[in-house]
């Protein structure tokens, strides 16, 4: 069981790229310098963000630099909002006895203003606000602390914090909700990829999912894609919201730190969003078969797929399932 989670904040609990681009973008402005667009930041900016501002402002000394952000940024940090599913992703772990501990670049003033007006400061057993570095701080934290690092994890939306993680010897869990897009993290080979926080709530809920013994395996959890799909032809007409969790079986000896031996989880997650974009059928079942069936051969590399699709109709209950597990034998 995952007894202890260390958690990131920006991107990872409450989206702040709003007022964090705008702060940024004035202090290109000051020196003459093109504001970035929202993909733009996103591409470039990374942790330590020494190494950001060196590429895009490296004749300014970093304090000056710091001055102006931290300034521009306490004007415009209202626009800071938790993300969807935080309060019952904390709620829940702190119902089952999890320690959560805070770790983040974010300053401490900019972190004690908005956990005070978002009421999160007291779901942290300790917070660790304006870690420059993350990785020079985690060891420190799991040793001060008495954590294990078989049942720690560190929750983040960057490659800097799966590094964090891997520094400090944990679970890397990566969330798709902030600052890094699922093909800038790829390289970094996060453990596991979540699409949000409920989609890490519900994973916690069965911890077999994410410590059980067996294969080697990538999981993909909370992929949202849409489809048309239905009994009906008006429920066919319009694309509706499915949910799918994928576990993907394979053999990690042998990568050799290479990506050409090794299964792409980001290519697998765009080919299940093409593929489900383009269909149109009646069955969740008939859905599933294909994409069982489509995955073993598309990826050659992959011996076995666990598939879950979760649809959203009836009312008074979360969601539909059907999951299903098809091997490479099976399918052949």
């Amino acid at each position: 069981m995952l007894r202890n989670l260390l958690l990131d904040w920006s991107g990872t609990l409450v989206d702040d790229l709003p007022p964090v681009i705008g702060a940024t973008n004035y202090v290109l402005g000051q020196f003459g310098k093109p504001a970035l667009t929202r993909d733009e930041f996103r591409k470039h900016f990374r942790l330590p963000f020494t190494d950001f501002y060196e590429e895009f402002l490296p004749d300014v000394p970093l304090p000056e630099l710091d001055a102006l952000f931290h300034r521009q940024f306490v004007e415009i940090q209202d626009e800071v909002s938790p993300l969807p599913g935080l309060y019952e992703f904390l709620d829940f772990c702190r119902a089952s006895g999890r320690r959560l501990f805070l770790l983040s670049s974010m300053k401490q003033e900019h972190f004690d203003v908005q956990s005070a007006k978002l009421g999160l400061r007291h779901y942290f057993e300790h917070p660790y606000a304006g870690v420059m570095d993350k990785r020079a701080k985690i060891g420190e934290i799991l040793d001060k602390h008495g954590l294990a690092r078989s049942e720690t994890a560190f929750v983040g939306d960057m490659i800097h914090d799966v590094e964090t993680a891997r520094h400090g010897g944990v679970m890397s869990i990566a969330v798709l909700t902030g600052y890094d897009s699922l093909e800038k993290l790829t390289p970094s080979k996060p453990d596991v990829v979540v699409s949000s926080l409920d989609a890490l709530r519900r994973l916690l809920q069965d911890p077999r999912d994410l410590l059980r013994g067996g294969p080697d395996c990538i999981r993909i959890h909370g992929l949202e894609v849409p489809t048309c799909i239905g009994v009906g032809e008006e429920e066919r007409s319009q694309p509706q919201k499915l949910v799918l969790d994928v576990q993907l079986e394979t053999d990690f000896r042998g990568t050799a730190d290479d990506i050409g031996r090794a299964t792409d989880y980001a290519v697998v997650a765009e080919w299940l969003t093409a593929e489900c974009t383009r269909r149109e059928v009646r069955l969740l079942e008939t859905l599933i078969e294909d994409l069982a069936e489509g995955l073993l051969a598309v990826f050659p590399r992959v011996s076995a797929v666990l598939l879950e699709i979760r649809k959203f109709v009836l009312p008074n209950t979360e969601s539909v399932s059907v999951r299903i597990r098809r091997t490479r034998a099976a399918s052949l």
